[in-house]
């Protein structure tokens, strides 16, 4: 621990965690380094193609440009934790299903992704799934096939939401 590392708590995947970091750590320094999760994946470094992709206080954020210092008191979740229970989140066994992915390497950023998008609009449209996912980049180009399967997930999620 240097002389400019600042301790900061917040709740990790349900866990309240502690760590030291310092100031210009981003969010994935902190999850690798202190947590060792690496589901969450630095590409770009700019937070343009959203592989880095995590969940702060509800909202999905770019963890290679977030700084550290800003979790405190917060509460992270990251792509382990969907299957904390034991069983795939719906919007992972679709992606699955429908062979959304390729190399898997942005899988996890679009994953989060459609998993807020379904929170909040559970029957969005192609146009609406396509507009919220733009911030994401595959470059399998597995782009129908992410499609089909947030529409896959929706269609599980919410069945009845399905048939009006």
């Amino acid at each position: 621990m240097s002389s400019t590392s600042v301790e900061i708590r917040f709740v990790l995947n349900g866990q309240k965690v502690l760590a030291h970091v310092e100031p210009h750590y981003t969010v994935l320094d902190v999850l690798r380094n202190s947590f060792s999760l690496y589901g969450a994946r630095e590409s770009c470094s700019q937070g343009l193609c959203g592989c880095c992709t995590v969940i702060v206080d509800d909202k999905c954020v770019s963890g290679c440009l977030y700084l550290a210092v800003a979790l405190d008191g917060r509460t992270v979740h990251t792509i382990e934790s969907l299957d904390a229970s034991g069983e795939l989140h719906p919007v992972q066994q679709a992606f699955i299903d429908a062979g959304a992915f390729q190399c898997g390497f942005c899988t996890s950023g679009f994953i989060l992704m459609s998993k807020q998008l379904l929170e909040s609009n559970p029957n969005p449209s192609d146009a609406e799934i396509k507009n919220h996912l733009a911030g994401n980049l595959c470059r399998c180009a597995a782009y129908p096939e992410i499609v089909q399967a947030v529409r896959l997930a929706a269609e599980r999620m919410n069945p009845s939401a399905q048939e009006v």
